[in-house]
């Protein structure tokens, strides 16, 4: 099984590559990003990680077909490419469905999957052959070109998913392979992998030699009590996005993130954060000492199909910066990655 390193890029720059690196350094197969406005710009940071860096992997989880175009996101995998010496890779969406929102746009409207799934083609088609002519329903082109070419022969373009059935399908039929997000049991993964090897297969695919992660909120650390707190922290930010029908398979009531999603959405973070309970950020996360996370990868991510685990690290800083709440004895981003190298990695060889 794979590991990998997803984050919010919102630290001091510096902090963000010295992280990457040792990342780089511990072993990690990837580095991820989000591809959000709110945040500071992963092309760029990463980018500027690429030189002080050997083998791990570099690409949005996710970039937003709504956002942003999809040739551009293929000019710029395609330049992070040629810098990295082929180490990058794409995860497409729809993108978030918060930040659209500010954006005045209607997600519903979009046509969700039928746009990733277009544009999923578009920047296969433009990073394979370099030109693209498409009339297609949502992009058009006409004898567009470029001479950002990447250094793969096959840069990987994959795609996240959450609610699905559909997407799943779509993942494995269309594309390298599935980012998971915010599945917490086995009854989530098993639900995902059956519907992603469905779509693998009908193209003829073996679903077993694609990528399939599940990209969760982690914390780990030596003090269990205080690796849990800041999960819950954060819990109610990330589950404000989960379907309902991922809710329900994670095993929790929909109705019960209704008070926390208002209370986040009124701008009462202190109040989201008490209304989560411990019971349900443990159902919501992967947090706690190097031997608790590890119990929990193996009960309900290990042998569902689960072959990548793209861990959201949350430490004291995010939890702060993002809630102005304080967690004592939460351990650092670079520390939480050489716990999960040092202690858990190892297991799941």
């Amino acid at each position: 099984m794979k590991f990998s390193y997803v984050m919010l890029p919102d630290y001091p720059l510096e902090e963000s590559l010295r992280a990457i690196k040792l990342a780089d350094e511990l072993g990690f197969y990837g580095c991820y990003a989000a591809d959000e406005t709110w945040h500071k710009d992963l092309w760029l940071l990463f980018a500027a990680a690429a030189k002080d860096t050997t083998n791990i992997r570099f690409g949005p989880s996710l970039s937003g077909v709504v956002l942003r175009e999809p040739t551009l996101i293929a000019q710029a995998a395609a330049t992070l490419d040629e810098l990295t010496d082929g180490r990058a890779e794409v995860v497409l969406g729809s993108g978030n469905f918060g930040l659209l929102a500010q954006y005045d746009i209607d997600w519903a409207r979009t046509k969700p999957l039928s746009r990733v799934k277009e544009g999923v083609q578009v920047l296969r088609t433009l990073l394979d052959d370099g030109a693209i002519t498409f009339d297609g329903e949502f992009f058009k082109y006409h004898g567009l070109f470029t001479f950002a070419r990447p250094v793969q022969e096959h840069l990987p373009v994959k795609i996240g998913s959450m609610r699905g059935p559909k997407s799943f399908e779509v993942a494995g039929e269309f594309s390298d392979g599935c980012h998971h997000a915010l599945g917490y049991s086995r009854r989530a993964y098993e639900y995902g992998f059956e519907h992603f090897s469905a779509g693998a297969k009908r193209a003829g695919k073996n679903p077993d030699d694609l990528d399939f992660a599940a990209w969760v909120c982690t914390a780990i650390g030596r003090d269990s009590a205080a690796a849990k707190q800041a999960a819950r922290s954060m819990v109610g930010i990330y589950a404000s996005s989960m379907p309902h029908e991922l809710l329900e398979r994670n095993g929790v009531d929909p109705a019960e993130l209704t008070p926390i999603v208002e209370a986040m959405n009124e701008g009462q973070l202190a109040k989201s954060i008490e209304l989560t309970s411990p019971e349900l950020a443990d159902k919501l996360s992967i947090a706690g000492t190097p031997e608790e996370v590890t119990s929990k990868i193996k009960s309900e991510l290990e042998g569902t199909g689960v072959n990548h685990v793209i861990a959201a690290i949350t430490d004291a800083s995010l939890v702060k910066a993002f809630t102005g709440q304080t967690v004592e004895g939460a351990a650092t981003v670079d520390e939480q990655l050489r716990l999960l190298a040092d202690e858990v990695m190892p297991n799941f060889r």
